[in-house]
């Protein structure tokens, strides 16, 4: 049997036990309290009954691509086959979409429109000026773009290369002509002076065997015996 003091103080070690006990459970509930708090900072309040935003639309770069690259392509159809009224409006609304937001895809419809030929307002070098700002940062096309892009303004170089070639053998063959018809003119002017020249000689021969001949028939007439005959 235990002593009398120690009989005593045995019940005074389960209140100890007691408040720890209850000390531990409070320090869980703040744990828990402070991990909720904690996830639903993280979770933008998701715990408090708040809706997640709505994920961003997903877009696919390539499915964009070929849309725009479609309609751009219908557009050009429509500006070839359409009526001139037709014609002067597609213009119309280029020139007015690129002046109110010049941005790429603005852009590269306007030189589109531009660089088709058979229409007034076909400009193949303010169409080229325009694809080759494009090119110069070909990032902000989408790639259908860029490829539309790239192929255009390949399409006009040659063919302003080719148009300024022709200028140029035109000119050559017009100066050619020119040259040879002032060399033509020029011997043409040189024979008719010789011409001209061996003339004047003949007529002077002339006038000299005329004196000569009125000279000797007055030496014949001057001649003795002459009047008897």
């Amino acid at each position: 049997m235990l002593p009398d003091s120690r009989r005593r103080r045995a019940p005074q070690a389960r209140p100890a036990e007691g408040a720890g006990a209850q000390q531990g459970a409070r320090v869980g509930r703040l744990v828990l309290l402070a991990a909720t708090q904690l996830l639903a900072a993280c979770t933008g309040g998701f715990m408090a009954g708040q809706r997640p935003p709505t994920p961003p639309p997903i877009v696919n770069p390539s499915a964009t691509s070929s849309t725009v690259l479609n309609e751009d392509l219908l557009l050009l159809q429509k500006l070839v086959q359409g009526p001139p009224s037709e014609q002067a409006e597609i213009v119309a609304n280029a020139q007015r979409d690129y002046d109110t937001a010049p941005t790429p895809s603005h852009t590269l419809k306007l030189a589109l429109v531009l660089g088709t030929p058979g229409h007034p307002a076909t400009s193949l070098t303010r169409a080229q000026g325009l694809l080759r700002e494009l090119m110069a940062n070909p990032e902000m096309l989408l790639p259908g773009e860029r490829a539309l892009a790239s192929l255009t303004l390949s399409q006009i170089d040659d063919h302003l290369t080719l148009e300024a070639e022709n200028l140029r053998l035109q000119a050559e063959s017009v100066r050619a002509d020119r040259e040879r018809m002032a060399n033509a003119n020029h011997r043409l002017q040189t024979e008719m002076d010789e011409n001209a020249r061996l003339r004047k000689e003949l007529d002077e021969a002339r006038a000299k065997l005329d004196a000569i001949a009125n000279i000797e028939r007055s030496l014949n007439e001057r001649k003795p015996g002459s009047s008897g005959r």
